[in-house]
């Protein structure tokens, strides 16, 4: 589905055009146009392709999802593959948005996303100044509207290991923790695979052999990148802290069973002396001792009910009950 489709000339929006009157833009000097893609079907893909020459390879790449995040230069074109991680009930969406750029075009194809980037182009449309750079300038702003929207998703989740580990002290360990912990740590693994990917093409758009496409605005393409080594820093620490949760809330499970296991451990002990002396004084023999004696049995009870106190405050001293 088209979403928008419009040309540019030094900064300025000329007008929005229809897909039969770009070739008489592109043929302009200084003139780029922007396409905007939704969704779009294998027909859209190669009619867009037909009308930019895009390259082959590119082509069969965007009608494909792709597992992870990608940065790739055809002669004097970029295509570019970004994921868009929105937060669903359950899970992360991953949506993606595959941008070709050439010298007078940006072509954008979003997929399995519902957050478009009207907002980017307004933002772009309100700095002529920067919009005059070209295609490339679209570019960078569009890489920077995806990086940024994985900060409010890091932020989230940081926000949820904290109530999580609020609660490991403050509540008996559980399995539901333990499962909600999990749940977070498959969260961020796919944040992970998000960033992680387009912080390492990324540089290829700054330093060393730059595209000549982008060749003039490499510290635009650096602010980028350490938004994503930001991000990836974070994702780091949160991995620590959710593994260190995870053992904390292990061993206090374990914990809790060695205490379980003490106190059954000392009323065993107690009822194991009683057992002892009801065994001994209940055995079969006519010539045993205290048998025809008138308080033998207060006697025996008194002592089994001593020992077994006996037991139970030197246990208490210990801690086991």
């Amino acid at each position: 589905m088209l979403v928008n489709c419009a040309a540019y000339q030094d900064g300025r929006k000329l007008a929005d055009i229809t897909f039969d009157q770009i070739p008489g833009y592109l043929a302009q000097e200084g003139c780029f146009v922007w396409v905007a893609l939704s969704d779009a079907t294998a027909d859209d893909i190669d009619a867009v392709g037909a009308i930019f020459k895009l390259n082959d390879l590119a082509l069969e790449d965007a009608m494909a999802s792709h597992p992870r995040p990608k940065i790739e230069e055809y002669g004097d074109s970029l295509f570019v593959v970004m994921q868009l991680v929105e937060p669903g009930e359950d899970e992360l969406n991953i949506g993606e948005v595959d941008v070709f750029v050439g010298r007078n075009y940006v072509v954008s194809v979003r997929n399995n996303s519902q957050a478009g980037f009207l907002g980017v182009r307004k933002r772009c449309e309100e700095e002529p100044h920067l919009l005059k750079m070209g295609p490339a300038f679209v570019l960078y702003a569009l890489m920077d509207a995806v990086v940024e929207r994985y900060f409010p998703i890091l932020e989230s989740l940081e926000s949820e290991i904290e109530s999580i580990e609020s609660q490991i002290f403050s509540q008996s360990p559980s399995r539901e923790i333990i499962e909600r912990l999990y749940d977070l740590k498959l969260r961020l693994v796919t944040l992970r695979h998000s960033v992680v990917p387009l912080m390492e093409d990324n540089h290829k758009l700054f330093g060393g052999r730059v595209p000549t496409i982008v060749f003039s605005l490499q510290e635009y393409f650096r602010d980028v990148s350490d938004h994503l080594v930001r991000i990836n820093a974070g994702i780091e620490v949160l991995r620590e802290n959710i593994a260190t949760a995870i053992q904390i809330n292990l061993s206090l499970v374990t914990f809790e069973a060695g205490e379980v296991n003490k106190r059954l451990a000392a009323y065993a002990g107690i009822f194991a002396v009683a057992t002892m002396f009801a065994g001994i004084w209940g055995m079969n023999f006519k010539a045993m001792p205290e048998l025809e004696w008138e308080y033998g049995y207060p006697f025996a009870i008194s002592v089994i009910a001593g020992s077994a106190g006996l037991l139970f405050w030197r246990f208490r001293k210990a801690g086991w009950l």
